[in-house]
């Protein structure tokens, strides 16, 4: 059932993010989230860790074609975001 679960989670997941650009509502997938969510939580969580996973895959790519352009373009490279320092509050 698991895996069940995350295909329908991860399918949903790029429809409604195929889906964001024409409606033009970058934050479309919280919409969804909460509507899958009063009916399954199982499914909400198996959805948004697709989401989330998927939104990361685009900044990863869109970061490196960025640093492949700007090096064969001989541009200054983009900064990847700084790791938060360890220390407490």
């Amino acid at each position: 059932m698991a895996d069940f679960i995350q295909e329908l989670g991860d399918a949903l997941a790029r429809d409604v993010l195929a889906a964001q650009d024409e409606l033009g509502d970058d934050r479309f997938y919280e919409k969804v989230s909460r509507v899958v969510g009063t009916s399954s939580p199982t499914l909400q969580e198996a959805f948004m860790t697709s989401v989330r996973i998927r939104l990361a895959e685009r900044r990863g790519r869109r970061f490196l074609d960025e640093a492949i352009a700007a090096r064969r373009s001989g541009a200054r490279p983009p900064e990847a975001p700084r790791v938060p320092d360890a220390g407490g509050h």
